[in-house]
């Protein structure tokens, strides 16, 4: 009875936490084509860097005898998709660009040109996009495409054309405080019923603020597109970190899964629920019998 109402409930206390703000949002801007679904159950214009990478060349290396077998750890990220609510956002309806270019003052949705990456030991930060580009792009995976550069990994990415309005990364940033205290709560009361229930809040208020029927209170499927993208973006930066402490990256996939070997990953993050920390989710041997 209580997720039937994680959206109702939702909204009323997203709309509780913007009195006071700095900013009024649009609600129901105008409805940009790429933005709209085609039909039921098809997706719109916009992709999304989601995750489904295996190490290609140590499966292959292992599979032939070249490497010893490998103790594989399985991590799970907490709360993905409620730390992604710290996000740029768009605050008004999205106006056209053409020149292309990037401003960091400004978020939405970006046509940009084919990105090339060179690391068979990372995964990409374009997700598991086969298709060449242009492709559209929300501002998450814009931004970890800059940062991959700013990291010497990728050129930077050439920009085409935007649909941005005025940003800010705080939009959602009281809701997800809320949110976050009242699942830290759950978890040390030992309350798993509120702490399903808060999951639902924020799950069912990022799937439905799209276009879907259940919530007519607010229509922004570019939120939607970028506060998924923050979470994949967050698994990959924590992805990076692993590989820059040493550890090998056996498997990164979906929002919070991520395989490492060769190494402590407790020495890189503590263990726990809280969203800063990891949690062991299985063990395995890849190679073994």
């Amino acid at each position: 009875m209580l997720q039937k109402k994680a959206v109702p409930d939702s909204m009323a206390l997203f709309k509780l936490t913007r009195v006071g703000g700095n900013y009024v949002h649009t609600v129901y801007p105008p409805a940009l084509d790429f933005l709209s679904k085609p039909g039921q159950g098809e997706a719109d214009g916009v992709w999304e860097g989601r995750q489904k990478w295996r190490n290609a060349p140590l499966y292959e290396a292992i599979k032939r005898g070249e490497r010893d077998p490998l103790d594989v750890v399985g991590l799970d990220i907490n709360a993905a998709y409620l730390s992604a609510f710290k996000t740029h956002l768009p605050i008004g309806a999205l106006k056209h660009d053409p020149t292309g270019g990037f401003d960091k003052r400004k978020a939405g949705i970006h046509r940009v040109d084919q990105f090339n990456w060179d690391h068979t030991d990372l995964p990409s930060p374009l997700g598991n996009r086969i298709e060449p580009g242009p492709y559209l792009l929300d501002e998450a995976t814009v931004r970890l495409l800059i940062r991959c550069s700013e990291l010497g990994l990728s050129e930077p990415p050439r920009i085409l054309e935007s649909w941005t309005s005025g940003a800010s990364e705080a939009l959602l940033e009281k809701f997800r405080r809320v949110l976050q205290q009242a699942r830290q709560t759950a978890i040390e009361t030992e309350d798993p019923v509120t702490g399903e229930y808060v999951k639902a809040m924020y799950s069912r208020f990022t799937s439905t603020i799209g276009e879907s029927g259940k919530n007519r209170e607010l229509r922004r499927p570019e939120w939607v597109h970028t506060i998924r993208s923050q979470a994949f973006a967050s698994l990959w930066l924590r992805a990076w970190k692993a590989h820059q402490a040493g550890l090998i990256l056996v498997q990164v996939s979906g929002v919070d899964e991520l395989h490492v070997a060769g190494g402590d990953w407790k020495k890189v993050w503590e263990e726990g629920r809280k969203p800063t920390q990891m949690k062991e989710k299985r063990f395995y041997t890849l190679g073994g019998k």
